[in-house]
């Protein structure tokens, strides 16, 4: 009989998908140093990214935007639509990517860049796969607004985009509480701002996402900055 004590926690599984061995060498020691993660399986592109992770069913999958055979944005995609409890984080070399926006379009939960320091890596995976919060965002912030300055839709002619009716469905607390999303602050930090817990900014985070109709809070972001419920350069914090 074995003495061995398994550890109940279940660990995040990690699904490393870019075309740079090096790169993923080194994300698999950051993260393999940690026991509430563990790496899965790794891809070289996106097309192997996507038939591994329909295998391996991970939490998380760091996948690189540009990639031969298929690049991310299309692998994102498939995999989010496949696997809608698996999330995405994007990873790019510029923070200014317009393909880092077209992952999050495409259902991704965050983007990194590549150069990210090793805690901010571990955090970022956590964060990503509790759903609780945004990877970076004062970055995906400045990502966002750039994108709308440059053509978002709806605006591509100075014209105000029409109200979505959904957003008839939010109380006055949950229109405030999505703007202080849009600006990339925590649940703490918006806690703060409006003298709330973070449990109950939690529970209007999720009822925004369930009236919305939103895949996760990053998916909020995108949505405030097409709707025009957001206009550049007001309310944001760099």
């Amino acid at each position: 009989m074995s003495d061995t004590v398994e550890d109940p926690t279940p660990r995040i599984g990690v699904l490393l998908v870019d075309d740079q061995p090096l790169l993923r060498m080194g994300f698999r020691l950051i993260l393999e140093g940690e026991g509430d993660l563990a790496i899965l399986g790794e891809a070289s592109d996106g097309a192997d990214g996507v038939r591994q992770a329909l295998k391996l069913k991970p939490d998380v999958v760091l996948m690189d935007v540009r990639m031969p055979t298929m690049d991310g944005i299309e692998a994102t995609t498939r995999i989010v639509k496949e696997l809608p409890d698996t999330k995405v984080i994007i990873l790019t070399t510029f923070d200014l990517d317009e393909y880092a926006f077209a992952g999050l379009q495409a259902g991704a939960s965050a983007f990194l860049l590549k150069d990210v320091a090793p805690e901010e890596l571990v955090q970022a995976v956590r964060l990503v796969a509790s759903g609780d919060a945004v990877v970076a965002p004062r970055v995906t912030a400045r990502l966002l607004e750039t994108y709308v300055r440059n053509g978002a839709p709806n605006r591509a002619n100075n014209t105000a985009p029409e109200r979505d009716p959904l957003l008839e469905d939010l109380t006055p607390r949950e229109l405030e509480v999505l703007g202080a999303m849009s600006e990339g602050l925590s649940n703490a930090e918006i806690a703060h701002r409006f003298f709330l817990s973070e449990a109950t900014v939690k529970t209007h985070v999720r009822r925004i996402l369930t009236k919305l109709h939103l895949r996760d809070r990053v998916q909020a972001v995108v949505y405030a900055y097409e709707t025009g419920l957001v206009i550049p350069s007001q309310g944001l914090d760099y």
